[in-house]
């Protein structure tokens, strides 16, 4: 008798343990939303009444107190794509050698140890090398090229860590079964291992774009803050968090601060949906 009464009290204790995980677990993310809501919402509320089609197609005036960010949202578009078409493919590539090809071992363990160490450092670090290393002892000076290169350093950890995540997921079945019908190693990772981590390899892209997007510090010492619409790689640029910084700063137009604010969100969840849609069609497929 007295073991049913243990076991009873033991399964009720577990299950109001459940109820106060659930009810934090709740909560947490009940706070999370909301704070996404008022930071979001203040934002767009204050500068969705700004925004007209003259602001997305007109130049800056007056150091972007009048006018409007064409040539900065261009110059935005130009650095995550530069950066992305770099750090993508070599990110990608090296979670395959991690995961597939790499023995473990002491230079294995020092790698995934930078690779993480490097996710962690602060953007101004990057800011400063980049300056150091790409502005002044290559002469790249201030331009696209540093401010792509230095922005590909900064996402490829997050997208080698990614990746190499999703590649790990994949069932080892999936390698066994396609090794068994004869397909070499390359074959079974192009073909087998590759298409099934698509959606977290994609996760990581998103994730780097996200953060070259929003990015400021290690932007302003590398591409520079200069107006106008970069006509190449060698010439400077200001992408639009880098506006947003300046007009905040020096306080030059809160409005035009508030409406480039909101353009930079959207611009953002536009391209999450866009990669959520695409990630959950390549799963269905």
């Amino acid at each position: 008798m007295s073991d049913i009464n243990n076991t009873s009290n033991s399964v009720i204790r577990i299950r109001k343990n459940e109820r106060i995980a659930f009810a934090f677990l709740w909560t947490s993310a009940i706070i999370t939303i909301i704070v996404l809501i008022v930071i979001v919402g203040n934002v767009v509320i204050n500068g969705i009444g700004h925004l007209s089609l003259e602001f997305l197609t007109q130049e800056p005036a007056e150091m972007g107190k009048e006018g409007g960010i064409f040539s900065i949202i261009i110059t935005t578009i130009y650095l995550a794509l530069f950066s992305l078409v770099i750090a993508a493919p070599i990110g990608i590539c090296a979670a395959i050698f991690l995961t597939e090809y790499a023995k473990e071992g002491p230079v294995i363990k020092l790698i995934r140890f930078g690779t993480e160490s490097l996710a962690g450092i602060p953007s101004i670090i990057f800011g400063l090398f980049g300056y150091a290393f790409f502005v002044v002892f290559l002469k790249f000076r201030y331009s696209i090229l540093s401010g792509g290169l230095t922005l590909t350093l900064m996402i490829l950890p997050t997208i080698i860590r990614t990746a190499e995540e999703a590649i790990i997921m994949v069932p080892r079945s999936y390698r066994e079964g396609s090794l068994a019908l004869g397909a070499t190693k390359w074959q079974t990772i192009y073909k087998v291992v590759l298409p099934a981590a698509i959606p977290g390899i994609l996760t990581g892209v998103i994730l780097g774009i996200g953060r070259v997007a929003g990015e400021t510090a290690a932007v302003i010492y590398t591409a520079g803050s200069s107006l106008g619409l970069p006509n190449s790689v060698w010439r400077p640029g200001r992408t639009m968090a880098v506006h947003l910084y300046i007009l905040a700063s020096e306080g030059l137009s809160k409005n035009n601060m508030y409406a480039t604010a909101t353009v930079l969100i959207i611009t953002v969840l536009i391209i999450n949906f866009t990669a959520n849609r695409l990630i959950k069609r390549l799963i269905k497929a």
